[in-house]
């Protein structure tokens, strides 16, 4: 049983799965798999789609996962499409359409390669897929709930491969081996309202707050660390919703997103910042509130046999010597490491999340390849 990643591709993004709808995209994997003799099941959570499926016995002394997700951003404007955003058409050699790269491509050249492997040379072992339909959304049902679902039933991954768009520009330059953790702090100020002609008999909450943003950006979290780069904390808002120029707000806020590399963790940077509140709340009377959301922690698969089957056919087929990074944003995978060892290893990231949103065919077939490749020699 052969299928052309490329037209599997075209095909996911005639389904509109914007997150959290299914479309019919975990429909159309579920009977390709099946048909190929892929024991399937939905585990849904929460209204949220998710798919897991495996070839081979359950509890298989070695296993390879593949994980992504068939949701997608909204289009937007349709009317500022080439060709419209749910057609999945091929022109030149392009597939366009929402989730052309990000990342319906990666899960077609997955599936195919996968169904193609167990079809040609069935291998002494297993191979699960978790694909799920909240990686765009708020990702607390998906790839977690499959999970979940797996340690209930025994289902156990030897090792991952996320198939994420890992590439800056050319297919086989860079094997995402760990991401920085992410963490979003709501930093409220509560103080006196007053006149600001007599700031005496007020408490003003901007000062604290601005006080104590300046605590947290004069001086950087760290230099880096051995597979990362330095950790970054960004101010990406401040309000006190006050129209008037000659009163002291009663309220202030502020928010503050801090991707952290190794040498942090959430708990530890969270206790620092709340300490730092604290000293300054004791100095002004201005009392402090902070509400913080941790989106992941940071984590690294350390180069070794994982590292190198993946990095050595990536070679291979594309005659480029990866680059092993930490860079970008948060994936899935921060929600596999805690499972088994995970790489993010994926097409070219050009155009995702943008308006003619597209892939080269021939790409997605020569990514298809690679994971062929990954599974002959995992499985030698």
């Amino acid at each position: 049983m052969t299928i052309d990643p490329a037209d599997l591709t075209a095909r996911l993004i005639r389904c509109p799965s914007v997150t959290p709808e299914e479309g019919g995209a975990l429909q159309l994997l579920q009977e390709l798999l099946q048909n190929a003799g892929f024991e399937c099941h939905r585990v849904d959570r929460n209204g949220t789609p998710n798919l897991f499926a495996r070839w081979g016995a359950k509890g298989a002394a070695r296993s390879f996962g593949f994980n992504g997700h068939t949701d997608v951003v909204p289009p937007g404007d349709a009317a500022s499409w080439t060709h419209p955003p749910f057609s999945g058409a091929e022109i030149d050699g392009m597939i366009w359409g929402r989730g052309a790269t990000d990342m319906k491509s990666g899960v077609a050249a997955f599936v195919a390669a996968a169904v193609d492997f167990v079809t040609r040379t069935p291998p002494e072992g297993a191979i699960i897929l978790t694909i799920t339909g909240d990686e765009e959304g708020p990702s607390r049902d998906g790839t977690r709930a499959l999970l979940d679902w797996m340690a209930t039933q025994g289902e156990q991954m030897s090792v991952c491969l996320v198939g994420e768009p890992s590439n800056p520009d050319r297919l086989g330059e860079m094997i995402k081996i760990g991401r920085r953790g992410s963490m979003t702090l709501q930093i409220t100020t509560k103080g006196v309202q007053g006149h600001a002609a007599y700031p005496h008999r007020a408490r003003n909450p901007l000062h604290a707050l601005v006080r104590l943003l300046n605590d947290l950006t004069t001086q950087p979290l760290d230099t880096g660390t051995e597979h990362f780069d330095p950790s970054g904390l960004q101010i990406t808002t401040i309000d006190c919703g006050n129209p008037a120029s000659n009163v002291i707000p009663e309220k202030a806020s502020a928010t503050v997103n801090i991707r952290f590399n190794d040498a942090h963790t959430s708990v530890a940077l969270d206790a620092m910042i709340r300490d730092k509140a604290q000293t300054i709340s004791v100095e002004t009377g201005v009392e402090f509130q902070i509400r913080t959301d941790v989106s992941g922690e940071s984590f690294l698969t350390r180069p070794g046999p994982f590292v190198d089957l993946v990095r050595g056919v990536v070679t291979e087929q594309t005659g480029l010597d990866p680059v092993l990074s930490t860079s970008g944003g948060t994936s899935d995978a921060r929600f596999v490491k805690d499972h088994c060892p995970v790489l993010e290893f994926g097409l070219v990231g050009h155009f995702m999340h943008q308006v003619d949103e597209r892939v080269p065919a021939d790409q997605v077939r020569a990514l298809s390849r690679i994971y062929a490749r990954i599974l002959e020699r995992y499985f030698e």
